[in-house]
């Protein structure tokens, strides 16, 4: 066998040059040469092929079996090696590298272009000039006039809502008057002597209560926007409510008793007192009603004898949230087309129709008064003004809200609009309640799918309900009231 050196081979150290005699005494081993190496070799000598003289040495002394796992996993290395050397492999790593770096390079450009835009327009002409940030601040030139003594509700709007459930707010009523609520309701109970305030008997707890969540923040809140000066001289100038933006806006509280209301009355009326002595609260004189800065409303629990009665409320600061079910009067004239978008058919009235014989909570105009007596539907249903037994007791001097629950009153809305016969419901409520003086609320409206809840807040403000009952703060401060409908 010839054995030379190659000194101009790539590999490091000595190479065999094999001839052919030799192959033929190791078909053996050739037979577990890689293709790689012998194609790859081929391409730099074809006359021959090369591989490291001491894997030829292998090849000759090693056994078989050894020699298969050797040449393997030397395939692997080799194969590895020939990809490193595939210049078609290399340039598509490098295109890739270019397209990683130039899509990088473009998303920095679009980044730098909007922080640039983003600086510009702090300093283009119609813009709030910077200095206002500090305006107010020591060494500004607005330090200490940036406020006045009743700027507490500063730049807040008060709206039409009635802020349901107001106590399970993050801040029981500063949530409700952040929004522009004209309305609050407490759930009151009473243990101990003492007024809690609470959903449920579960949920009431020592610290929650009237005086704690409403009565003592509301007499902070209007000493603030009735502040003695030599401006605003207390004993002669005219009370302001809690809104500055608008300071002849009152704010009901709404007081459901939840406990026995002949044994609640008493402990509602002491804590009153302290915004009776400071005649922030709207009363009836006999004659007329004397708005002030809070309005006091009994639901639930709470007795209407009580509230009537000369000894029990001597000052009239406390008004009934009368039964709007009850109210439902006949146009003098027949009632206007509600429109295509309120109109349904006859499916939809026949549907309402079906619910009205199984349900009492959707009864038809003529006879929605409660327990009528014969001669009273036949004067209804000949469209004459009827002569109201009950509901005339309930005016301007013993109640001040007209409620009733949507549902219950109206009905569902089966094809997510309300029929003409739900609208002349509507509409008989609000003439009813309107006549006697007293201000409507629906509550238990419904809240989802949010069109629907849109839907029905535009019909009941564009109706002539005075408050909407809601749930979502945020929803209602979004509203646009102007209009009837979300801005």
């Amino acid at each position: 066998m010839a054995v030379r050196t190659s000194e101009d081979s790539n590999d490091s150290g000595n190479t065999l040059l094999l001839d052919d005699n030799l192959l033929d005494r190791s078909s053996d081993f050739i037979a577990h040469v890689p293709a790689p190496v012998r194609r790859h070799h081929n391409e730099r000598d074809r006359t021959s092929w090369q591989l490291p003289a001491w894997t030829g040495v292998l090849g000759l002394f090693v056994s078989k079996s050894n020699r298969s796992k050797f040449l393997n996993n030397r395939q692997d290395d080799l194969c590895v090696q020939c990809e490193r050397r595939s210049p078609r492999r290399k340039s598509r790593a490098w295109w890739g590298l270019v397209s990683f770096v130039a899509i990088l390079t473009v998303l920095g450009l679009v980044q730098l272009l909007s922080i640039v835009a983003g600086l510009l327009s702090r300093f283009s002409p119609g813009k709030i000039p910077d200095f206002l940030d500090f305006w107010d601040r020591k060494g500004q030139p607005g330090y200490r006039l940036g406020a006045w003594p009743t700027d507490f509700t500063r730049d807040i709007r008060p709206i039409a809502c009635h802020s349901h459930n107001d106590y399970w707010r993050t801040v029981p009523l500063y949530s409700a008057l952040s929004a522009g609520c004209i309305s609050v309701e407490a759930d009151v109970w009473l243990f101990d002597e003492e007024l809690f305030v609470g959903h449920s008997t579960s949920s009431l707890t020592r610290n929650r209560t009237l005086k704690a969540l409403y009565i003592d923040p509301l007499m902070e809140i209007l000493s603030k926007q009735n502040p003695v000066t030599e401006f605003h001289p207390n004993s002669n100038a005219s009370l302001n409510g809690v809104f500055d933006t608008d300071p002849t806006q009152t704010l009901t509280l709404l007081i459901d008793f939840k406990t026995a209301g002949s044994a609640t009355w008493p402990y509602v009326v002491k804590a009153l007192e302290p915004l009776r002595s400071a005649n922030y609260l709207t009363y009836h004189n006999g004659t007329i009603l004397t708005p002030g800065p809070i309005t006091i409303v009994g639901t639930g629990n709470t007795p209407l004898s009580h509230v009537t009665s000369n000894s029990t409320n001597p000052s009239h600061d406390i008004f009934f949230d009368a039964p709007l079910s009850e109210m439902w009067e006949s146009p003098t004239t027949s009632d206007p087309d509600p429109g295509p978008s309120l109109r349904q058919g006859e499916d939809s009235a026949q549907e309402d129709s079906k619910l009205s014989h199984t349900s009492k909570r959707h009864k038809s105009p003529s006879t929605y008064h409660k327990e009528p007596s014969k001669a009273l539907e036949e004067r209804i249903a000949t469209g004459n003004t009827p002569v109201l037994p009950q509901p005339d007791i309930y005016s301007p001097e013993n109640s001040y809200y007209a409620s009733v629950a949507f549902v219950k009153a109206i009905g569902r809305m089966w094809r997510m609009r309300l029929s003409e016969q739900q609208m002349a419901l509507i509409r008989g409520h609000i003439r009813g309640a309107h006549r006697r003086g007293l201000k409507v609320r629906y509550w238990d409206l419904p809240d989802w799918p949010i069109g629907l809840r849109n839907y029905v807040w535009d019909v009941l403000m564009r109706e002539g309900v005075d408050v909407l009952n809601v749930d979502g703060l945020t929803a209602a401060s979004k509203w646009d009231w102007g209009n009837g409908e979300k801005g």
